[in-house]
Formats: structure tokens, C-alpha cells, sequence
């Protein structure tokens, strides 16, 4: 999408709010995709609002970060129990804006990954919202500008 390619690995499955899942031993572990952190753009900021061991539902506040274009709060991605997070991010949360499908995951959790997408499922999700990024991103660019 638009100029900057965003690599999408296919080894794993992808959510319909821009992380990926992949298996674990115990559960799955989740990130932000390549196309998350561009339209974030340099996350600064990461706190958990829940514990290690806790139940979550899908879609549930787990914490929040702060980027260079948004203050967001983090939604689990499926229902589950979070087995545990990326320590090294609360220090340096560097790690997902360079390597976010490696040293840059957010937390490992157990659960049912239904309803997440393939690599193909999940590009084909991106093109049909892809106009309606484009709108955001222009009103963005507009506020900012009116400022």
C-alpha cells in the first residue's frame, strides 16, 4: 500500500487491527504489522494497563502507546489469557519500529486465533480499506496543517 512497502510474512496469521499472531509452545505471540508501524510511525511509548496471567476478552484495553502520530490505546486481539510481554520494550520500545516481527513483539497470549487472516486474507483486508486509510491520513495532514 502507497509508496513504502510493508513486508507481510507468511508463516503467519494476522488481525483485523494490524498485529500478527504467530505459534508458540504455549499460546501465540503478536506484534504490530509492517503497515501498523507506518502508519504509526515511531512508537515511543509503550505501558500495559493488565498483567501477565490475566483473562482478556477480544477487544479489550491492554495498554497504550504513544507514536509520533497517534496516542492509541492497545486492544487484545482475540480472547485469551496473556502468558507474558516483551520486557526489553518497556525500556525501549525501539525494537517495533525496526524489528517488529522479531525482537519488536508485543506479548504472548493463549486463545482461539479464529477470525484472524492469512497473509492473502489479510492483504485483501488492507486494499478494500485502503481508500478509507487514505482519508484519514489526509485529514491528518489537513488538522495539522490548520493548526
Amino acid at each position: 500500500m502507497g509508496k513504502h512497502p510493508a513486508p507481510l510474512p507468511g508463516d503467519r496469521r494476522y488481525c483485523r487491527n494490524h498485529m500478527w499472531c504467530k505459534a508458540t509452545d504455549d499460546g501465540y505471540r503478536f506484534g504490530f504489522t509492517a503497515y501498523a508501524v507506518r502508519l504509526m510511525q515511531d512508537v515511543y511509548f509503550l505501558e500495559w494497563s493488565v498483567d501477565a496471567g490475566a483473562a482478556v476478552a477480544a477487544r479489550q484495553p491492554i495498554g497504550f502507546l504513544e507514536s509520533s502520530k497517534a496516542q492509541s490505546e492497545l486492544y487484545a486481539p482475540l480472547a485469551g489469557t496473556v502468558l507474558r510481554f516483551n520486557p526489553s520494550l518497556l525500556n525501549d520500545p525501539s525494537a517495533i519500529n525496526v524489528d517488529g516481527y522479531n525482537a519488536g513483539w508485543l506479548f504472548d497470549l493463549s486463545g482461539d486465533p479464529v477470525g484472524t487472516l492469512d497473509v492473502h486474507e489479510y492483504r485483501d483486508f488492507l486494499t478494500a480499506g485502503w481508500e478509507h486509510t487514505q482519508r484519514l491520513l489526509k485529514k491528518q495532514v489537513h488538522e495539522t496543517e490548520d493548526e
